[in-house]
């Protein structure tokens, strides 16, 4: 298998295949390689789309559709929608595309070795790890059962060779196993090499705070747009979450936490009048994004979020339930900050929708406070994992961490205590939605968790693998048998 065409990495060759022996001829053709994963991810299939601003925010009851038959049935957990099966089958295909190109990485780096200088080496073999860690993870949490409902069951390929066979279906259990493998090999390299460790890396804004652009060396600037160690660790703890290891979850957590690397965003930069300086989706707290600013996504999210009328939005009375506006979620600055409402009319009847703000880019010439980004890990997420994972043996750092949070949302007032550990959780979990509103992983949360999902004030959906777990691309079953 050759890799495929992706931007520059194979110009040696243009608009055709690259022979892997000419590619990893030198250390470029490996940064070059792995670049080409990072664009696939970027890509529309993956994490510059579907996984980020698609379906999985729509099965999690973030948004209505009055008139849009197609998504109404989605959201109803319809999987034999035509448009769904193709953007499955779309996130799987590309999916493995990107694996496999990791993989060619992996299978001639080691060999390959006296080709670095610097911290080359285990620069890249880091973060191919933990990029094919990462998207075997997310390929798991859609199109497998999860690790509560059966451990044992057949889940996803857990491909780590390069072969013209086809790698045997893992169980859950072997498949998160071999995502923990592959992360806490990544961990320690990236640890020795990534320039996100030293204490002179400062992260902030481009062009105005941090230094995040300071390195001569272009592929070791902007950390944040890559698998860095933080990111190696926080998937650790996520992984580990998945499993049900409190323990190894919350020490992976507490690595990123305790750093202290990533700033929490202020008032000043989220409520800016000076939209030039506005900071709409807590920038400096993006443990990694995908770097996604490009015309063709611009125009795509605009489409989904902002248009008039937005293909994805919810009614303003949906939105006041989800941030709890009736209580002290009135104050949440993600309320106040992410939603416009916009009079929509729909058979007749005038409805006031929330138009999502979030992903609003100015447009040219005004320049903007920083690169169109696709969230793939926040350090608010690591406040959640740890609070869950430590509220059994110490329920009032559990708590200590759900407040912390929530101040840093502009929610004064604290819980200082709780009933017991589901009270515990559903708070969690209702904090996480608004967390994670538009970005696609509260469906993941309510999967691992085995929880219904909530529909409306008054019903949900119950858990079972109907509505949690994918089916699998056609041509995949004809492909296999096993």
């Amino acid at each position: 298998m050759a890799l495929s065409s992706c931007k520059k990495y194979l110009d040696v060759k243009p608009q055709s295949e690259v022979d892997e022996t000419q590619l990893f001829s030198s250390a470029e053709g490996f940064r070059e390689a792995l670049n080409g994963v990072y664009t696939l991810c970027a890509s529309t299939d993956l994490y510059g789309g579907n996984l980020t601003f698609g379906s999985l925010d729509v099965l999690a009851q973030n948004y209505q559709f009055p008139s849009d038959i197609t998504s109404q049935a989605i959201a109803n957990f319809d999987f034999t929608q035509p448009s769904f099966v193709a953007t499955t089958t779309d996130i799987w295909n590309t999916g493995y595309r990107a694996i496999a190109n990791c993989n060619y990485i992996l299978a001639a780096i080691d060999s390959k070795k006296s080709l670095f200088t610097g911290n080359d080496y285990q620069l890249i073999k880091g973060e191919a790890l933990t990029l094919r860690a990462y998207i075997h993870f997310d390929l798991l949490r859609m199109f497998a059962p999860s690790y509560k409902s059966n451990p044992s069951a057949k889940a996803i390929p857990y491909v780590t060779v390069v072969s013209v066979n086809s790698t045997p279906f893992s169980t859950v259990s072997v498949a998160l196993d071999s995502c923990i493998s592959d992360l806490k090999q990544a961990a320690p390299l990236l640890h020795a090499s990534d320039p996100i460790v030293s204490s002179s890396y400062s992260i902030g804004y481009p062009g105005t705070t941090g230094n995040e652009t300071s390195n001569t060396d272009l592929f070791y600037q902007n950390r944040r747009n890559r698998m860095n160690y933080y990111t190696a660790c926080g998937e650790l703890a996520r992984v580990y979450l998945y499993k049900g290891d409190n323990v190894d979850a919350y020490n992976s957590a507490r690595i990123v936490i305790d750093a202290s690397k990533f700033p929490w965003t202020s008032e000043d930069a989220f409520f800016s009048k000076d939209i030039t300086a506005k900071d709409r989706i807590f920038y400096q707290e993006i443990i990694t994004g995908w770097y996604i600013d490009n015309t063709a996504i611009n125009a795509e999210l605009t489409a989904l979020f902002i248009a008039t009328p937005p293909i994805y939005s919810a009614t303003t009375d949906q939105i006041n339930d989800i941030y709890e506006t009736a209580q002290d979620g009135a104050d949440d600055w993600r309320y106040k900050q992410w939603f416009v409402a916009t009079a929509s009319t729909s058979g007749g009847n005038s409805i006031q929708r929330a138009v999502l703000q979030k992903y609003i880019e100015n447009t040219t010439p005004v320049v903007n406070l920083y690169p169109l980004t696709a969230p793939a890990m926040r350090y608010s997420e690591m406040y959640y994992i740890a609070a869950e994972a430590v509220y059994d043996t110490d329920p009032v750092h559990a708590l200590f961490y759900y407040n912390t949070l929530r101040a840093k949302r502009g929610i004064g007032s604290t819980v200082d205590s709780v009933a017991d550990k589901a009270t515990f959780i559903n708070l969690l979990v209702k904090d996480a939605r608004k967390e994670f509103y538009g970005e696609s992983q509260i469906f993941y949360m309510y999967k691992r968790l085995n929880l219904a999902v909530p529909v409306s004030d008054t019903y949900s959906k119950p858990a079972s693998d109907q509505i949690y777990v994918f089916p699998l691309p056609i041509n995949e079953l004809e492909y296999r048998n096993n």
